[in-house]
């Protein structure tokens, strides 16, 4: 599914398997989650089998995916990517840094955000400006938060500045004829070297699943081209 969003020079691995095959956990990546409980581990080791995948498809060989500041995946030398899971989905994506500065994915169920949480993570002006969701089934505020996590993974790795969810504002635009996909144009309210003022991403609502995708090339500030 995350393919639809993204350039075919990204390489993307995705499954709806909630667990992953035992041993699928190189030791080193065990450790990290030894503590944790059993859902958070299945995650974890999904999650990197379709690193993994995504690596073979890149004509790489696997190894282990650990994990920086704010749980940021470390890659290997030469490639850049990004990894998403939520109930029912988990996806990486990697492409090489000779094609890509960065990446961000995110994906999170198509339901209502917690109206507390929407009034956290959205601007005025985001709220604003957003579309009704009736008819078509596509929840804007879950769609924004989604689109910000997109946005954070996309900043983070190259900066290593937090980013709050109010310094970018998100706008949203439906593709032509289409309702549950398009773009979306997220304004930074920071700055930081090298980094670009604002940021161009896809969407997609689909399979009970909202999903956002940015991808920055390694020859300039703006969007790749599919």
């Amino acid at each position: 599914m995350i393919e639809r969003l993204l350039p075919s020079y990204v390489a993307c691995a995705d499954t709806r398997e909630a667990e992953a095959p035992p041993g699928s956990l190189y030791p080193e990546e065990a450790r990290l989650v030894a503590r944790s409980v059993d859902r958070r581990k299945q995650e974890f080791a999904a999650v990197r089998v379709c690193a993994r995948r995504a690596m073979a498809a890149l004509g790489l060989p696997p190894v282990p995916v650990l994990t920086g500041h704010r749980g940021m995946p470390l890659w290997p030398d030469g490639v850049i990517g990004s990894m998403t899971h939520c109930d029912g989905y988990r996806a990486a994506v990697l492409a090489r840094t000779s094609r890509a500065r960065a990446i961000g994915i995110d994906a999170e169920p198509n339901e209502p955000l917690p109206p507390d949480v929407h009034e956290i993570v959205s601007l005025s002006s985001e709220r604003a400006r957003m579309p009704e969701t009736d008819g078509t089934g596509v929840h804007w505020d879950r769609l924004l938060f989604s689109a910000k996590e997109s946005v954070f993974k996309t900043w983070f790795p190259l900066t290593r500045i937090e980013l709050d969810f109010t310094e970018a504002d998100i706008t949203f635009h439906q593709g032509p004829g289409a309702v549950t996909e398009g773009t979306f144009t997220a304004e930074l309210l920071r700055t930081a070297p090298g980094m670009p003022a604002s940021y161009e991403g896809r969407w997609l609502v689909a399979e009970g699943l909202a999903v956002t995708a940015i991808v920055l090339p390694a020859d300039e500030g703006g969007v790749a081209p599919v």
